[in-house]
């Protein structure tokens, strides 16, 4: 689950000419895309989540540091936890930035990502976080993923996925499977 780094980059609400400035808060998390190959081709995991806000959600696994966790750590728990899968990390992706609002305070994000394969686990073991986890193949994830910013961080993983940068169907092990 996701929660703000409230010990850093806090500012007091700033009052000016009858305009409240929200307070400022930054927050840091790690997830990952786990990959897995079926039938020759590169598939991922996502996860829906219903949120009062959005409404339902398809997003990737991540969470946010449990004390002194390093973002490896964070994600290869995150995942375990929101899918199910036990995972290992193949390398460090690419970080996403975004920007919301919650409870008066503008927050800045930043979430790290790594790509992975998946090594056991079952779907059907994912924690309350995800109301269901699937795979989908990456052409899929441009009408699914409900981020902008997944989706294009999604569209470099496909690339990086077939480039022979990620072990391919021969080298993976373990299938997770549903």
């Amino acid at each position: 689950m996701d929660q703000l780094d409230t010990g850093r980059g806090t500012a007091p609400v700033v009052r000016g000419a009858g305009v409240a400035r929200l307070k400022q808060a930054l927050a840091t998390s790690a997830g990952g895309i786990v990959i897995r190959f079926q039938d020759g081709a590169p598939q991922l995991v996502v996860g829906r989540r219903r949120r009062e806000r959005d409404g339902v959600t398809w997003t990737l696994p991540k969470g946010t540091p449990d004390g002194r966790e390093t973002t490896e750590q964070t994600a290869l728990r995150e995942v375990a936890e929101e899918t199910g899968l036990e995972v290992r990390i193949v390398r460090r992706f690419d970080s996403i930035e975004y920007t919301f609002s919650q409870g008066g305070t503008r927050i800045h994000k930043t979430v790290h990502y790594f790509l992975m394969q998946p090594t056991g686990g079952d779907l059907g073991r994912h924690d309350h976080e995800f109301d269901e986890v699937r795979w989908i193949r990456f052409d899929e994830a441009s009408s699914m993923l409900t981020f902008e910013t997944e989706r294009a961080l999604v569209a470099r993983a496909a690339r990086a996925a077939t480039d022979g940068s990620f072990p391919g169907p021969a080298l993976a092990t373990g299938g997770g499977e549903a």
